[in-house]
């Protein structure tokens, strides 16, 4: 199966990349910029369609979420425009395509994990401009799979785990809001799901699941714990650890207004794909051993 993945360096991107040495049926084609632009998607119909895709990810994203406030023209180009565009060509080639979604579609209001069909109601513009984009999917190609996750960190790029790490080399305490609940989700765990995905498609059966899922860490938490346990991990490999001080959401303003639950419940997916995502403070653990060994590796 050739999978097209728009984007090449975001975190899912790259995990993809990555774990495709576990997939030998599978061969991951990432194209990005200047090739694939979703802030031109204009560059994308030929991008997509010239690689021949049975599948597309659609995992390239505008995501500066407080930035997006400042630039609603260029994330509802990218995030909304752009995506549907990626959609389109999939269609055109009777491509299923995969488009990555987040909890921003929802209030953030409530303490219950948000189901899939649950009311969304954005609180920020790339809440919107994410929400828009799902909607111009669901129009431009009905072979679709929306996953909204949450909280993605890695080994890769910027993420809250890596910022923790590099805080803790300088700092002896650190504050972190704890009003804010999720499930914390691995980028890597998230390209095994759809590595799973193009497993259950690709078999030889017709698939009527086609729709919204939720995918995200097993098990929830608010971010000072998540540091709490980022720093577990990295003092138990002689990493660099600090106290974490609990702050409500009004002492760390931002420009976009941040949920305060964020948590998403997976069991449809779970359900559709015989695939249920490792415990999130697993997955944090093997990721920050990860960093911390590149990091002396590099030292």
């Amino acid at each position: 199966m050739r999978v097209v993945v728009t984007g090449r360096e975001g975190q899912v991107a790259r995990s993809l990349i990555e774990r495709a040495a576990l997939y030998p049926s599978i061969e991951i084609i990432a194209i990005g910029r200047p090739e694939l632009d979703l802030a031109r998607p204009d560059t994308v119909f030929d991008a997509i369609t010239a690689a021949r895709p049975d599948m597309v990810v659609s995992a390239a994203a505008y995501t500066a979420v407080d930035q997006a406030e400042d630039e609603l023209d260029l994330a509802r180009s990218v995030n909304t425009l752009g995506a549907a565009a990626v959609a389109r060509a999939a269609a055109s080639v009777n491509a299923p395509v995969i488009h990555l979604s987040t909890d921003y579609v929802f209030s953030g209001e409530g303490d219950k994990p948000y189901r899939e069909d649950d009311p969304t109601g954005p609180r920020s513009i790339y809440g919107q401009t994410k929400l828009d984009g799902e909607r111009e999917v669901v129009a431009a190609n009905p072979r679709h799979l929306i996953l909204r996750t949450a909280w993605v960190f890695s080994p890769f790029g910027k993420n809250f785990v890596k910022t923790m790490l590099r805080l803790a080399e300088s700092r002896d305490v650190v504050s972190v809001v704890s009003d804010q609940w999720g499930n914390p989700t691995s980028a890597i765990d998230i390209a095994d799901a759809i590595f799973q995905i193009c497993d259950v498609l690709g078999a030889d059966r017709p698939f009527a699941g086609f729709g919204t899922y939720h995918v995200a860490g097993t098990g929830s938490t608010n971010w000072s714990s998540f540091a709490r346990t980022i720093f577990e991990a990295s003092k138990s490999r002689q990493g660099p650890f600090a106290e974490v001080r609990d702050i409500p959401t009004s002492d760390y303003p931002t420009k976009a207004t941040r949920p305060f639950n964020s948590r998403l419940f997976t069991k449809k997916f779970e359900d559709a794909f015989n695939w249920r995502m490792p415990v999130w403070k697993q997955s944090t653990f093997d990721v920050v051993e990860r960093i911390l060994a590149e990091s002396t590796s590099e030292n």
